[in-house]
């Protein structure tokens, strides 16, 4: 597991660790990275409760 501790890459404030996962060789596999940004004066700021959505790849 991966024990550092995330900051967000605007302001440099710790950000919570969020878990997301992806599918490998038809396995679910766990990838940790960093949350959303809580602090209001960044600008990557994520209001409380709006759902961090991350574009999807796309599939050849």
């Amino acid at each position: 597991m991966d024990r550092d501790e995330r900051v967000c890459p605007v302001c440099g404030q710790p950000v919570a660790t969020v878990v997301r996962r992806h599918k490998t060789l038809g396995a679910w596999v766990p990838v940790w990275g960093p949350g959303p940004c809580r602090n209001p004066k960044c600008g990557a700021y994520a209001e409380e409760g709006a759902a961090s959505v991350q574009p999807k790849e796309a599939t050849k």
